[in-house]
């Protein structure tokens, strides 16, 4: 029986004249209620009015916290993702299901025409698409994945069949995506970033003409509070931006928002370790990849370090300067096992002082500085937390030995997660539920930290030193 029935199904039994009231359901319970609520039969929604279809690194995330209950369930939630990348190696950041009407989400199928733009770049002609994409936390959770059940990946032939499409992936990011010419990815959207509406983004976005109001209708103000979503100008421009990359066949380099983000980078590293791993387990050398991680990560600090904020902080490639804004994507590049040691203490500091609050103010990190001009406490990514960011910086904190931060970060995100209802994201001082509820990321991510893990390597993150260990 699939684990999350007997998770959530109640054993049948005799009726008694007397049952005092039963206990609430547990955490574990609820969030694997949230997860098969979301399931489609494929794969999992990140929520089933708000995103009613396949996110890229929405998916990449359930998977992590769904292999704690069906890794069967979890391969196949990234399996249904890759079937849908692009014959360049990209993953596109949503992938549509066809049951879903054409205006329950905006931008829908008919705006990204990806089987027709898309056609030089290789999209899938059976599948529609969007033409942008997410982090690159895909080779993680692959590898993840893989450890909840190696002999059934094994039988399954799982990492043989992801490893070639994860090496496209990156290959594309790494070739296609160094548009500032020194080492690092940039994104060319703020929804590939993930953190759409990240102050970070306010001023190379204020070069894009928005896109006519009356062009387009937005299907997310049907489901959440205009006071918790991106503005009409921020959104006209999101929607310039892609018709644009859109209309120029999806081709990279050309456009006017260029960016490069540390967390988006660090994942792509974080990545790259995992695909070392992998390729030791089918018998191959990781040394290419190990260094390659070794490499990016020498870039990323080079590039993106700014002693001054005691962070790493976006780089406006157009502009060519860094971006004076304190984002949480600047402290992600904690979770990385050769980040420096001076860096990593840095890190924690700012993660623990005033402009993020980490054990003081807040309970969980802010997705942008407290102390900021553009903080709002409850707008999309100005503000709130947000459960997988608090997520990668738990695994950080107790990747450098922070433990103490760690467990009392892991206890903040679980009761808040389960207080909220899963919610998406919540205000950073009063753990108001934001957004929408039954969230897929929170629930799966919560079931995460609730699972027991051995000790040692915890976040399958650590450097393959040689490359050759599986």
């Amino acid at each position: 029986m699939d684990r999350i029935a007997q998770l959530t199904t109640r054993p049948a039994g005799r009726e008694i004249a007397y049952d005092p009231a039963a206990a609430p359901p547990s955490l574990q319970v609820r969030a694997a209620q949230v997860l098969e609520g979301n399931w489609t039969g494929r794969s999992t929604v990140p929520s089933r009015g708000l995103y009613p279809h396949q996110w890229s690194w929405d998916s990449a995330f359930i998977a992590i916290g769904l292999r704690h209950l069906s890794p069967l369930r979890a391969q196949t939630e990234l399996e249904t993702l890759l079937a849908a990348q692009w014959g360049d190696g990209r993953i596109p950041h949503i992938v549509f299901n066809p049951s879903v009407p054409l205006d329950a989400y905006f931008p829908s199928p008919d705006f990204w025409r990806s089987s027709a733009a898309g056609r030089a770049a290789g999209a899938p002609r059976t599948v529609q698409t969007s033409g942008i994409v997410q982090p690159p936390v895909h080779a993680l959770a692959v590898w993840l994945v893989h450890l909840a059940d190696p002999g059934l990946s094994r039988a399954r032939g799982f990492l043989r069949r992801a490893y070639p499409r994860l090496a496209a992936w990156h290959r594309y990011l790494v070739a296609r995506r160094d548009l500032g010419g020194r080492g690092l990815v940039s994104v060319v959207h703020p929804w590939e970033q993930g953190m759409d509406n990240s102050p970070c983004w306010d001023r190379p976005l204020s070069r894009v003409t928005p896109a006519p109001a009356r062009s387009f209708r937005r299907a997310d103000l049907d489901h959440g509070a205009p006071e918790d979503r991106p503005t009409d100008l921020d959104y006209g421009r999101y929607v310039r931006l892609a018709a644009d990359y859109r209309d120029g066949g999806y081709a990279d380099g050309q456009g006017e928002f260029a960016v490069e983000d540390p967390a988006f980078n660090a994942l792509l590293i974080a990545s790259e370790h995992a695909l070392a791993r992998i390729a030791g387990e089918l018998g191959a050398s990781g040394r290419e990849r190990a260094a390659r991680a070794e490499r990016l990560t020498a870039a990323l600090v080079e590039r993106l370090w700014d002693p001054a904020a005691g962070m790493f902080l976006c780089r406006d490639v157009r502009a060519g300067e860094p971006i004076p804004e304190r984002g949480v994507s600047g402290l992600i590049p904690l979770l990385l096992p050769d980040l420096p040691r001076d860096l990593a203490a840095t890190l924690v500091r700012t993660v623990c002082g005033p402009h993020f609050g980490l054990g003081g103010t807040t309970r969980l990190v802010p997705s942008y500085d407290l102390l900021g001009e553009a903080f709002d406490a409850h707008r999309y990514w100005r503000g709130p937390a947000w459960f997988n960011t608090n997520w990668l910086l738990e695994r950080g904190l107790r990747l450098h030995g922070e433990r103490g931060r760690a467990d009392a970060l892991r206890k903040g995100i679980l009761h808040t997660a389960g207080a909220s209802g899963f919610a998406e994201y919540v205000d950073p001082y009063t753990a108001q539920a934001c957004g929408t509820t039954g969230f897929g990321w929170t629930a799966a991510l919560a079931l995460d930290l609730l699972h027991d893990r051995p000790s040692g390597d915890r976040n399958g993150l650590t450097a393959i030193k040689g490359g050759d260990r599986g």
